[in-house]
């Protein structure tokens, strides 16, 4: 019997209204930014959603951090329903459910010392006396690697990488189960990444968070995920554990994703799949298969039935006809 996952998302759809005019608008299409997805992560987990620009996962992010209200289907933190909860349920989730987000220069407050911005989470959903604010302040600064002394400085006082830890320090304050990682190292330079991802998985070893990893970096899932789900103009594609989606990748765009991947060894012989076209745009989606414009391996059904989500093995699930 497995655990209750964290989090578990239903159905998940989110279009938004493409208007035209000024006074009189009217509805001309919409944007399928999210369509039809649904994923879930264990205790302790962390599962990575990868893909393109404006393949939807950032939109997903937004859906379960309450930043966008869902066109259909739901979203579960801890077996509740995240779009119906008010009151104190809410506070719970806001408690329990925190971000980090990509750019370490625009997220956190220049107006704010890195004592206020650490301790808001706890201030703001947990009323909790000042001494023991600062107590825990200090406590999660030097666990993030940084002197609590630290503390009385401005955010223009550090560079990019101990900006983000001053991120990842506000969003563990408040013991939370969940922290979406949104592109958490692409805007850092590479030297610094790996101590970010080294940073994010000791955490999660020693608190027990789970992470919704964000990101396009195969190289950076593969590190830290348990879990990868690929996507594509608002679809789940493909979805395995980390090492089987490695070594077997089975759908033709998350082939063609590790090709673009810079190989491990210069000596390793790969098959070099060059995509056709751009990313078409999520306003009028392809019929069938999303992917079918830009694939090699190509068939005629392709174009009319949308392919069905099949499991090759246990826990490994590809949406494609050549299965």
């Amino acid at each position: 019997m497995e655990a209750e996952p964290i989090l578990r998302a239903q159905g998940l759809v989110k279009h938004f209204p493409v208007t035209q005019g000024m006074l009189w608008t009217t509805v001309v299409g919409w944007v399928k930014a999210v369509d039809g997805i649904s994923f879930s992560i264990q205790p302790g987990q962390t599962l990575a959603i990868v893909g393109e620009s404006g393949c939807g996962k950032t939109t997903t992010a937004k859906l379960i951090l309450r930043l966008e209200e869902p066109t259909s289907g739901e979203v579960f933190v801890d077996g509740k329903d995240v779009h119906a909860l008010n009151g104190d349920a809410l506070k719970e989730y806001r408690t329990s459910v925190q971000a980090v987000f990509q750019d370490p220069w625009s997220s956190l407050s220049p107006r704010m010392r890195v004592q206020e911005i650490v301790a808001e989470p706890l201030v703001v959903n947990r009323g909790v006396s000042a001494q023991e604010v600062k107590g825990r302040v200090a406590e999660i600064l030097s666990r993030v690697g940084l002197r609590p002394e630290q503390a009385k400085l401005y955010p223009h006082e550090f560079s990019g990488g101990q900006r983000q830890r001053i991120a990842v320090a506000s969003a563990l304050v408040s013991d939370p189960k969940l922290i979406i990682l949104d592109e958490p190292v692409s805007a850092l330079d590479v030297s610094i990444r790996a101590q970010i991802m080294n940073l994010l998985v000791d955490l999660q070893k020693q608190y027990g968070v789970s992470y919704l990893l964000i990101a396009h970096h195969l190289a950076t899932t593969r590190y830290m995920a348990h879990e990868v789900a690929v996507m594509y103009l608002g679809k789940i594609v493909e979805r395995a554990k980390t090492e089987e989606l490695f070594k077997n990748p089975a759908h033709p765009y998350t082939k063609a994703l590790f090709s673009a991947a810079l190989p491990a060894h210069p000596d390793i012989v790969r098959e070099e799949i060059i995509l056709s076209g751009e990313v078409p745009s999520p306003i009028n989606p392809p019929s069938g298969c999303r992917f079918h414009p830009r694939c090699p391996f190509v068939m005629p059904q392709c174009s009319e039935i949308e392919p069905e989500e099949k499991a090759l093995v246990p826990g490994h699930t590809v949406a494609c006809h050549l299965y």
